[in-house]
């Protein structure tokens, strides 16, 4: 519920908040680059038609000018002519037939071509967008398209993630079209409010990513998300450690301080240098090594997590329960487990769409 002009509150339905995807070319440029060929191949014609006026007669008054070439050829060109001005050779009238006809056929063809392209094609890509959005599953979602967020989408892409199956969303114009650029889906909207996270389908996403710019955003999203969906993995950025346990209330399964890691490296750095050096190698998608979760494979059951032949095994997630590789609960992995590895660059599985 939003209030307009303070006249009262307005109820928005899903079906008004509709995805968008960038455009190959802006609408204004595709409608110059239209207008400069239709008037080129018109210039064209034109010196023809100047070049022949001796061929050329006026029933009017038999001289033509200038004028009345540049009548001619805009006539001729839109249309099939009035007879009032004729060409009466053979050369004129072939002139007409080999060029001023297919220049007649081509600037017909702009025509068309623009109105398609601002009217029919923006109806069928509306229509295709709805499509897309009433199928979403198992996508990406991006709240907030600020420097987390804006990292995130990069480092997803960099990472194998299809573009198409991420949705950015954002109450500002501006970083929409940034994301459009990476080639996402992006919505327009505040993701506070329950109609914009169903209109994105949260309920049938894989995840959910949340970097609103302030805790209190963020945590409301996070609030407003997990009602919508118990099941789906949600981290939020969270700039201030008092509100971290809060998130964690609100329902976020990861919460991530930018200041708290950068501290973390910062420290690491004071008692060894390649400490944070390895740190960022296993955080970044182009370093040598890098930190891989899958679940666990059915020739790895009833065997240790130091024999995995995959990476190198740190950690197995067991339902609630979270074991290091030097634990008991370590030495024998369990159907459903969740093994957590280092692996060489070249090991690292593709991620899903």
């Amino acid at each position: 519920m939003i209030a307009r002009n303070g006249i009262g509150p307005r109820k928005e339905r899903v079906g008004e908040l509709n995805l968008t995807r960038r455009r190959r070319m802006p609408p204004w440029l595709s409608l110059i680059c239209r207008l400069t060929l239709a008037l080129a191949l018109m210039g064209v014609a034109l010196a023809v038609n100047w070049a022949s006026r001796a061929d050329l007669r006026d029933t009017a008054d038999g001289t033509v000018s200038f004028t009345d070439v540049l009548y001619f050829t805009v006539i001729t060109i839109t249309s099939v002519g009035y007879g009032d001005i004729v060409p009466i050779s053979e050369r004129a009238r072939l002139l007409d037939t080999l060029l001023v006809t297919p220049i007649r056929l081509f600037v017909w063809l702009i025509f068309l071509g623009t109105a398609y392209d601002f009217a029919l094609r923006r109806i069928g890509e509306r229509w295709r967008m709805r499509a897309i959005q009433h199928s979403l599953s198992g996508h990406t979602v991006v709240i907030g398209y600020g420097t987390s967020g804006a990292e995130a989408v990069k480092e997803l892409i960099r990472r194998g993630t299809n573009p198409a199956s991420i949705v950015v969303i954002d109450p500002h114009e501006a970083p929409l079209d940034a994301a459009r650029a990476c080639g996402v889906t992006v919505l327009h909207a505040d993701a506070a409010r329950n109609v914009a996270l169903e209109a994105v389908h949260i309920a049938r996403a894989r995840n959910v990513m949340i970097s609103a710019g302030r805790d209190d955003t963020s945590i409301l999203i996070v609030l407003t998300a997990r009602r919508l969906t118990p099941s789906v993995p949600i981290s939020v950025v969270i700039r201030s450690e008092d509100n971290e346990s809060i998130a964690r209330q609100a329902g976020a399964n990861t919460v991530i301080n930018p200041a708290s890691f950068a501290g973390l490296l910062m420290a690491g750095a004071a008692h060894g240098p390649h400490t944070a050096d390895y740190l960022t190698d296993l955080a970044a998608v182009d370093g040598r090594v890098s930190l891989n979760e899958r679940p666990a494979k059915p020739d790895e059951i009833g065997k240790p997590l130091a024999t995995i032949r995959t990476g190198l095994g740190v950690r197995i997630y067991r339902g609630e329960e979270c074991f290091g590789f030097w634990q008991q609960g370590a030495r024998h992995i369990e159907a459903g487990d969740l093994i957590v590895e280092i692996v060489p660059d070249e090991n690292r599985e593709p991620a899903n769409d």
